[in-house]
């Protein structure tokens, strides 16, 4: 079975890991050099930053 294609944009996910302090991990590791708390908070900063867009939406 293939691997998923992610739904963040590289970017956007490089952005979140400055935001969040372990973009030097990524530089230096790549994403599987995260740790899994790091990867849960990318995924709940990017569920807040939807969430702000669609309010400001409507």
């Amino acid at each position: 079975m293939g691997r998923r294609r992610g739904v963040m944009s590289e970017g956007f996910k490089e952005e979140l890991a400055k935001e969040l302090g372990f973009y030097d991990t990524v530089q230096k590791e790549g994403w599987g050099g995260i740790t899994a708390r790091d990867a849960g908070n990318m995924v709940k900063r990017a569920v807040e930053i939807a969430q702000q867009s669609l309010q400001k939406s409507q």
